[in-house]
């Protein structure tokens, strides 16, 4: 809490207005839309790297925010105000920040991956600005966004060391998707426990469920992706890559927020729109792909993205 008075000091009216906007980069749509960028127009061996990355350290923030459950900062210390509004998007526990997870998993997984020096430092900076916004916005202390930047840069250097070769290894493939989904299920075991022991309320468990179903549509996609589908992400010219980027991340914002309105949003109703999200991204859409966006000789050529 002392950092935090610290910064605290320093605060002004238009530093909360920038920080608040650098914040934004760790949300969660920011990355969707990022991933769906890389993985359909760009790189798909980058995406899968970011994507392996990003939801198991989700999976695994979200689980100890549940389990260490470590209340925010101006719960601990009801003295502490943090910056107007920011209340309102800091929900769940503070600890490990999620916010933090999404944008070291995110930009750190692109910068591990890029051979441009300058690019890689402004990846890393990106990192640590929104590290450093969460604590500005007085909805973290050091200790959330450390073990989140942390928890993220471990699962970024063992998926870019042993997750993916240069080919694709059906049985490779086949482990990473499983342990994804046996780690979604453990988080999906280990929510429904504490919550039917009466040690968290539902609305704690929310995020952990969207989690997990985002997970398993993610290692779903991905593995029958790589190995049965294996589309291109070039196209004839660059308005065809705008084209099919449009109407691929409109289907996602469709199905993340319109599918409320036929389903619902409860735990399970949530659980199954993140699954169904990122089963289009990663393997409904670039089916479509194949069919549509692909040149005759990119649909004939095995691509790895």
């Amino acid at each position: 809490m002392e950092l935090l008075r610290l910064i605290e000091g320093i605060r002004t009216p238009f530093l909360d207005v920038l920080i608040g906007l650098v914040t934004r980069l760790g949300e969660e749509t920011v990355g969707v839309v990022l991933l769906c960028a890389i993985f359909w127009c760009i790189s798909k061996r980058f995406a899968y790297v970011i994507g392996v990355a990003y939801f198991l350290a989700g999976l695994t923030v979200q689980g100890m925010k549940i389990c260490f459950r470590i209340e925010r900062p101006w719960v601990i210390d009801p003295t502490f105000e943090p910056v107007a509004g920011s209340k309102d998007h800091a929900t769940g526990y503070s600890f490990p920040s999620g916010h933090t997870q999404s944008a070291a998993a995110i930009y750190g997984a692109i910068g591990a991956q890029l051979k441009q020096k300058p690019l890689k430092i402004i990846c890393f900076l990106l990192v640590f600005l929104v590290a450093f916004s969460r604590m500005y916005l007085g909805v973290h202390t050091l200790q959330d966004v450390v073990v989140s930047i942390l928890i993220s840069f471990v699962l970024i250097f063992l998926t870019v060391k042993f997750a993916f070769g240069d080919t694709v290894d059906k049985k490779r493939e086949l482990i990473v998707a499983l342990i994804m989904i046996l780690y979604a299920a453990a988080v999906i075991v280990v929510a429904a426990v504490m919550y039917s022991n009466n040690i968290i309320e539902q609305k704690y468990i929310a995020d952990c469920l969207k989690a997990a179903g985002a997970g398993v549509g993610f290692a779903v996609g991905m593995y029958i992706e790589r190995v049965y589908v294996d589309f291109s992400v070039k196209t004839k010219n660059i308005l065809m890559q705008i084209i099919k980027f449009v109407i691929g991340i409109a289907i996602v914002l469709a199905i993340q927020e319109g599918l409320k309105l036929v389903i619902g949003s409860g735990l399970v109703a949530n659980m199954f729109r993140y699954f169904l999200m990122l089963a289009w991204v990663t393997l409904l859409y670039p089916l479509l792909i194949k069919r549509f966006f692909q040149t005759k000789e990119h649909g004939a050529a095995k691509s790895a993205g």
